[in-house]
């Protein structure tokens, strides 16, 4: 237990604006002497504001033409500097607040080197709503995730039998982090590099979670070639359904028979 009179919890408030909310992630707001919240829609945001007097965005900190590296220093040093403060701080995230969200990871990691007591509590995050929303049940298949710069810039290997998810796909191959909109050239780029896996009529799924109960979840089916011309979001999802059957090691298979005897 830290002798540190300030603290830090990071929460999630879910996809969807009211459904997704823990009462854990809940009471840390209300319960907090300031609330940070970065979230994707202006009324999500305003909801969070009916929960606490003092609930301070952290959206500002982007900038078009601003490397996001530095906005999410910014946004760590607003967080802590209310810490050391002596303050009970809540940082409220979009979705799940360790999926794809730099800043609460290194926030509570400084916190914690600090010295001060610092948390990070589990939410509902667009994966979840993606499973949900398209009928897809990881355990079947299995899921490959990968960010799409990322996967993009290294060298991974596709297993085609298995679903293929790629995040961020609509600032795809930005090697600047300023963009916060597509780039038809560079998502040539990645379709060129699928297109060595999938035929370029394979029906992939451009996926975007709801975040207001009334609006539904987006999910346009198109073929990977028209990846491309699709218009693509910081919140769209690129869902690549398999495109051939799981191999079976036969060799494993035999080696267990060998080791149970009566399964035939």
């Amino acid at each position: 237990m830290s002798d540190r009179t300030g603290s830090l919890a990071c929460v999630g408030v879910g996809m969807t604006l009211g459904a997704h909310i823990g009462p854990r992630a809940r009471a840390h707001i209300e319960q907090a002497d300031v609330v940070f919240v970065a979230v994707s829609d202006p009324l999500v945001e305003l909801w969070v504001q009916g929960m606490n007097p003092d609930v301070r965005s952290l959206q500002p900190f982007y900038g078009e033409g601003k490397p996001r590296t530095d906005t999410y220093r910014e946004m760590i040093e607003a967080m802590l500097t209310e810490v050391k403060a002596g303050k009970r701080v809540c940082g409220a995230f979009y979705g799940h607040p360790g999926v794809f969200a730099v800043v609460p990871h290194r926030a509570v990691a400084l916190a914690r080197e600090a010295g001060y007591e610092a948390i990070m509590e589990a939410a509902v995050s667009a994966e979840d709503c993606l499973y949900a929303d398209l009928g897809i049940d990881p355990g079947t298949v299995g899921c490959q995730h990968f960010e799409a710069s990322q996967f993009m810039f290294y060298r991974r290997v596709i297993d085609t039998s298995a679903f293929l998810v790629l995040w961020q796909v609509g600032v795809a191959g930005d090697p600047s982090l300023m963009r916060f909109s597509q780039d038809a050239a560079l998502l040539d780029v990645l379709v060129e590099l699928l297109r060595s896996q999938y035929p370029a009529r394979h029906e992939v799924i451009v996926y975007e979670a709801a975040t207001l109960p009334q609006a539904g979840h987006r999910a346009l089916r198109l073929p990977l070639e028209g990846l491309p011309s699709a218009a693509l979001t910081l919140a769209s999802t690129l869902v690549v359904p398999p495109c051939s059957p799981m191999v079976p090691n036969m060799e494993v298979r035999a080696r267990i028979r060998a080791m149970t005897p009566g399964l035939g």
